[in-house]
């Protein structure tokens, strides 16, 4: 079943990340008055996704809500600008925050000062990782939090290959060294290209990604299901939640299912962590539910709100 997004709903925007054009769709609250201040929140695409899904879905809620809320592309993905093309860089996405918050701040309507983020999926481990060093982020929210880096040392959720991160290196050893001598860059796709892809064997999150990305669920012609084999390098030095420990006093919100298979992502984010800090678990949910499911999604909603009215609008 197909779920609305409301990306349809957003205003096509341009904003730059150095010398980039990324692309974004920002939503207003209901009986907009652009000569009044409006908190704003800055929301993250998943691996793979585009901000026509579910980011979009979550920024129209927080819009509905008294927000400004602002769903963008990744750099070198979808719409936005960027070469090589499908590059997954941990690094690369956290400034694609930083340069949101750039965009909303350079806003006549925006309150400099009430401005929050939250991310879906890698874009809530992004998200975490931005809060550490950017303090113009006043509040922080993750929903079904990954940590890209502790898979590409570790494996998937659900796979278990003995020594990983060496074989995954010397993937990326031998995809760079023919791209240097002048073959094409080598892609992996993020899930299934098909059900004949998927068997047994395939893990429960991955299941559930093919569905929400590769049917009709909620494809999206810019979501194409693949990142440079190169960019695993870069995920497998990466530790979303290094010095989260720092963001403290601000708070620190993780929405997860109780079915998620990725919950251990969540709890080793909490744990890092100092107060404020909150898990806030949607029974009978998965990692992918979250994303789109009505039933799941207005409980997140109602959450979300709840925490950014006290962390980011509180008055």
């Amino acid at each position: 079943m197909r779920y609305e997004t409301h990306y349809q709903e957003g205003q096509k925007v341009w904003f730059k990340k150095f010398d980039l054009k990324i692309a974004g769709l920002i939503f207003f609250p209901n009986n907009f008055n652009k000569n009044k201040k409006y908190p704003a929140i800055v929301v993250t695409h998943p691996g793979g996704g585009v901000k026509e899904q579910c980011s979009s879905l979550y920024a129209w809620n927080l819009a509905q809500n008294g927000y400004i809320a602002l769903a963008f592309d990744a750099s070198h993905q979808g719409e936005s600008e960027g070469y090589p093309r499908y590059l997954e860089d941990p690094t690369s996405r956290v400034e694609d925050i930083r340069s949101a918050v750039d965009y909303l701040v350079s806003l006549s309507y925006v309150d400099e000062n009430k401005i929050g983020a939250m991310g879906i999926c890698a874009g809530a481990g992004y998200t975490m990782n931005a809060i550490q060093t950017e303090i113009r982020i006043k509040a922080a929210a993750g929903i079904s939090t990954w940590d890209v880096g502790d898979s590409a040392k570790n494996g998937f959720p659900g796979v278990n290959i003995e020594n990983f991160m060496q074989k995954l290196l010397l993937e990326v050893a031998d995809a760079r060294t023919k791209e240097a001598r002048g073959e094409a860059p080598l892609y992996w796709n993020y899930v299934p290209k098909s059900e004949a892809d998927i068997d047994e064997h395939t893990s429960v999150i991955q299941k559930e990604a093919y569905e929400y990305y590769r049917t009709d669920r909620c494809s999206y012609p810019t979501s194409v299901n693949k990142y440079l084999v190169s960019s695993n390098d870069k995920l497998a030095a990466w530790d979303a939640f290094c010095h989260i420990d720092t963001v403290s006093p601000r708070p620190l919100l993780f929405i997860v299912g109780s079915e998620a298979d990725t919950l251990y992502f969540t709890n080793d984010a909490y744990n890092r962590a100092k107060d404020p800090k909150e898990i806030y678990t949607i029974h009978g949910a998965t990692h992918v539910d979250l994303y789109d499911k009505p039933e799941f999604v207005n409980q997140v909603v109602t959450k979300l709100v709840d925490f950014f009215n006290k962390g980011v609008k509180y008055d």
